[in-house]
């Protein structure tokens, strides 16, 4: 005899999602305007960064047209100190910015999650000695690291990427640690380890599974700061070099022109800002949604 069915959940056949989880799934999602709100935001960036150029024709670096022009129908965003459109180049600083905070964050992840997982794993004297040179990197503002290690290596944006994904690689590694320590201590995992399963199937069956969910918020979180850092950099002469345009580099630029041609400034700033308030946006809600503890609330 089959055992009875619990009263008012519906039968549902192994391997298969539930509709009652759907449905919650998607009503958590409609009671999560800042969470949609922020993946619009993202998802618009996105699209002008890789479709802007196909609508916008105009390139970014041609200076065919009179200097500091305020908006027009011609130049919705004005022109430069140089006579080059303002919104070509607003639009190519999505698409760099976007690289950049994406590649970044991905070494830091590479980087973090690398260590985090060993510290996790093997702890003892191996977790002591981790975790004391990520405390030796967290004592140094992250900004002003950022500018040593891209200092040091040379002012492209290849190294500024690299530089930003050195900085928050710690961040990454505290995270993914704090969770492998936990994961490790579950009966299924003591189960594993029992019977003689070695260290690299656990760390693949077990360990990397349950660390993906605090992994994708930090992902997303910590895409708007490498946005940021990229820009500071950029504004310090650090990061993307002219004349290829970086939202950082042309609020550099406009600060000669804020009284006669404010408009340079406003508009990468906006860019900035909104990009910004959409990746923290997006991983509040992806937090929401996620994580078990508030989940219930």
């Amino acid at each position: 005899m089959s055992a009875p069915q619990a009263v008012g959940v519906p039968a549902v056949a192994p391997g298969t999602a539930s509709p009652w989880r759907r449905r919650i799934t998607v009503s958590r999602l409609r009671r999560n305007p800042i969470g949609i709100a922020g993946f619009a935001i993202v998802l618009a960036t996105v699209v002008v960064a890789v479709a802007g150029p196909a609508v916008w024709r105009i390139n970014y670096a041609d200076q065919a047209w009179h200097r500091l022009l305020a908006p027009t129908l011609a130049h919705p965003m004005g022109t430069d100190e140089l006579g080059r459109d303002e919104l070509a180049r607003v639009i190519h600083g999505a698409l760099v910015s976007l690289e950049v905070g994406i590649i970044a964050v991905l070494i830091a992840f590479a980087i973090g999650s690398t260590v985090g997982v060993v510290a996790g794993f093997y702890h003892g004297r191996t977790d002591a000695v981790l975790m004391r040179i990520l405390d030796i990197m967290f004592a140094v503002p992250g900004l002003v690291l950022a500018i040593m290690i891209a200092g040091l290596l040379g002012p492209t944006r290849t190294n500024a990427m690299i530089a930003i994904g050195i900085v928050y690689a710690p961040a990454f590694g505290r995270v993914v640690r704090g969770s492998a320590l936990s994961i490790m201590g579950l009966p299924h995992v003591e189960a594993a380890r029992s019977i003689g399963a070695s260290d690299l199937r656990i760390v693949a069956r077990h360990l990397i599974p349950n660390l993906i969910a605090p992994v994708i918020i930090l992902v997303t979180v910590y895409l708007s700061t490498a946005i940021l850092t990229e820009a500071a950099l950029s504004f310090l002469g650090l990061g993307t070099q002219p004349p290829e345009p970086s939202w950082g580099s042309m609020l550099n630029t406009a600060r000669s022109y804020m009284e006669i041609a404010p408009w340079l400034a406003i508009y990468p700033g906006l860019a900035i800002m909104l990009v910004v308030l959409g990746f923290n946006f997006m991983g509040d809600g992806m937090r929401d949604i996620l994580d078990p503890r508030l989940r219930e609330v």
